[in-house]
């Protein structure tokens, strides 16, 4: 029986790479890449297309060597113990803008955003794979599998919470230029993510000693596509980083463009990252009380279909809303509702995918957990690299445009058509996520494990 220390250190793991460095790299990445570092629109998507497709390349092959890891620590946690400071200090390198002025300053900016995004992808593989793959060593107990997928989301979705809230009150504290701000606040969180994933490895404990195969044979990954489980589950996987992905990296664009900016309420500032930091807290205590709805539910699959039908009509609501900020309360209402959806999906992606390693070992005789496990950060990447170029892309063609000053590094962006870009920014927060999440719900309606 786990302790309730392992439990929240396992905890630690999700809050650092979920609630810390996928979180901003996910509602801040798109706007910071275009509006502060000066990337045009057209290279933003590019970038977060190749990072992230390379990373979905790189994700199974770190799945295969996780697997072959001996240590004196286990199989999974010393990626976690040793991968934990070069995490930290990649993100926080990411968010630091150069000072290059001159003919090749544009060029010299964007080769150093491209190796520094390159490499924070390989990171963030090195450390969330192992990390995933812990679930299935760690009980072979069915409800404690979910227990823990529990405290990974609660502590995703408050280290979330806590991030994006924070986010603008730490701006204003840090002050100077908004590229001055983002340096400082990548150092601040990359030390502390590199913190808890540390504290994570040094936690949990490896209860399971998988059984190995005794040498890397490419019929692994033909055995996966052999696997029917496993490709529902990572085409599930796939939507759910979809719908995120589009929803996450439209706030920004929404908030600014759509609503006109930072709206004070109060003493409260409510930017881009405020907004969706309450859904976090949504999503957090709807994820802790999964395990009941699917207990009342009756299985695991149910509940992610009841899941996806929330998030797909709470999203279609949320397009026919009025675009003011004088309703900031309202529109706040309708997407924590969306987040209600999200929460209580988000565990049970994790406890499905453990069902789905038990079902291949049980079948090929061998452990192909870490391979398996990697299917998820590659759906995450693969879901995030596809909705963060596609909105990158479609607002150029919509009419904004990026660019940065040659001679001052300054960026420049210009509206050409404001009603276009208005409303594809609403529909990429909620039409677009909303077809999302009804393929999300007839994956699941198919999948074929029904515990």
């Amino acid at each position: 029986m786990a302790s309730l220390k392992e439990k929240i250190g396992y905890a630690l793991g999700d809050a650092a790479s979920g609630g810390i460095t996928w979180k901003i790299m996910s509602i801040a990445f798109p706007l910071y890449f275009t509006n502060v570092f000066g990337l045009t629109f057209a290279d933003a998507a590019a970038l977060m297309l190749i990072a992230r497709l390379f990373d979905v390349v790189t994700d199974p092959i770190m799945g295969s060597l996780a697997d072959r890891t001996q240590s004196r620590f286990g199989t999974y946690r010393p990626w976690l113990i040793f991968g934990a400071v070069p995490f930290g200090l990649i993100f926080a390198l990411l968010l630091y803008t150069p000072e290059i002025t001159g003919e090749n300053a544009y060029l010299l900016k964007r080769i150093y955003v491209y190796l520094f995004y390159l490499l924070m992808m390989v990171m963030y593989t090195a450390v969330n794979v192992p990390y995933g793959s812990l679930l299935g060593v760690m009980t072979e107990d069915d409800n404690e599998k979910n227990q823990f997928s529990a405290f990974r989301m609660v502590g995703a979705y408050a280290m979330g919470f806590i991030t994006l809230l924070s986010f603008p009150y730490l701006q204003k504290m840090v002050g100077g230029s908004e590229q001055h701000q983002y340096a400082v606040l990548g150092a601040g969180f990359g030390i502390l993510a590199a913190a808890m994933t540390l504290a994570c490895g040094l936690l949990t404990k490896e209860r399971i000693k998988p059984k190995r195969a005794e040498k890397f044979s490419f019929k692994q990954y033909g055995d996966l596509f052999r696997n029917k489980p496993w490709v529902y589950m990572t085409l599930t996987a796939i939507c759910t980083n979809f719908f995120n992905g589009f929803r996450y990296a439209a706030a920004g664009y929404m908030i600014t463009y759509c609503l006109g900016g930072d709206i004070t309420v109060g003493r409260l500032i409510i930017n881009y990252t405020v907004f969706m930091a309450f859904g976090e807290v949504t999503c957090m205590i709807f994820g802790a009380i999964s395990p009941a709805f699917t207990k009342w539910v009756g299985s695991k699959r149910k509940a992610f279909i009841w899941s996806a039908v929330i998030c797909a009509l709470t999203s279609v609501l949320y397009f026919f809303l009025p675009m003011d900020a004088n309703y900031i309360w309202l529109l706040l209402g309708v997407s924590m509702l969306t987040s209600v959806g999200a929460g209580l999906y988000s565990p049970l992606l994790w406890s499905m995918y453990a069902d789905v390693a038990d079902y291949a070992t049980e079948k090929h005789g061998t452990s192909s957990t870490g391979l398996i496990f990697s299917s998820g950060p590659m759906a995450q990447n693969l879901g995030g690299a596809i909705s963060g170029s596609l909105i990158a892309l479609l607002l150029g063609i919509a009419g904004l445009v990026s660019s940065t000053d040659m001679t001052t590094g300054e960026t420049i962006v210009t509206i050409t058509n404001e009603e276009s870009v208005k409303t594809m920014v609403w529909a990429l927060f909620s039409l677009f996520p909303a077809v999302i999440a009804a393929i999300m719900g007839l994956l699941a309606w198919a999948y074929p494990i029904k515990k």
